[in-house]
C-alpha cells in the first residue's frame, strides 16, 4: 500500500483533466484503452492506433516507433482515425518519432479525419510539421512522391 493513503480514506485514484478516473481503465489487471497494430504496405510501415493516447498509453506507442526505426523502417504512416483522445504526451511521442525517422532521411505522416484531433494539431502548429491525410492510401502516395 502506498504510504499516506489508507483504506477507506476516500481516495478514488487519479483523475484526468475531464474529471474521469484514470484507474478505471489502467493499472494492475485493468484494461488499457489503446490498441496498436502495424503492417507494411508498398514498402511503408503503417501503424494503426485505436483508443486513447495519453500519459499512460503513449509509452507503448513510443516503444513501437523506436522498435520499427531500429529495424530499419524509416517511412511511417500513423493512422489516428480511431483515436478518441490525444494529450500532450501523445503529441510528444509523435514528434519524437518524427525526429527519429528524419535522422535517417525518413518521414512520419499521419492519417486523421476527426476534427477534435485535427484541432489539437492546428492549435499546436503541428499541421506545419506533419503531413496529415484523410486515408492511408493518400499518405502512402505522398510518401512515395517524396522519395
Amino acid at each position: 500500500m502506498r504510504q499516506g493513503i489508507s483504506p477507506g480514506s476516500g481516495y478514488a485514484g487519479p483523475r484526468r483533466w475531464d474529471g474521469r478516473r484514470d484507474d478505471a481503465g489502467h493499472g494492475a489487471g485493468g484494461r488499457v484503452d489503446l490498441k496498436l497494430g502495424h503492417y507494411a504496405k508498398g514498402g511503408i510501415e503503417v501503424i494503426d492506433v485505436q483508443g486513447e493516447i495519453d500519459m499512460y498509453t503513449a509509452p507503448r506507442l513510443r516503444e513501437l516507433l523506436i522498435d520499427l526505426v531500429s529495424k530499419g523502417s524509416y517511412q511511417l504512416v500513423v493512422n489516428l482515425d480511431k483515436v478518441g483522445f490525444l494529450d500532450s504526451t501523445g503529441l510528444g511521442v509523435l514528434v519524437g518519432g518524427l525526429k527519429r525517422v528524419r535522422a535517417h532521411d525518413g518521414s512520419l505522416d499521419l492519417v486523421c479525419t476527426q476534427q477534435r484531433i485535427l484541432k489539437i494539431f492546428r492549435i499546436t502548429g503541428l499541421t506545419e510539421v506533419f503531413g496529415i491525410y484523410e486515408t492511408v492510401d493518400q499518405a502512402i502516395a505522398a510518401t512515395k512522391g517524396r522519395r
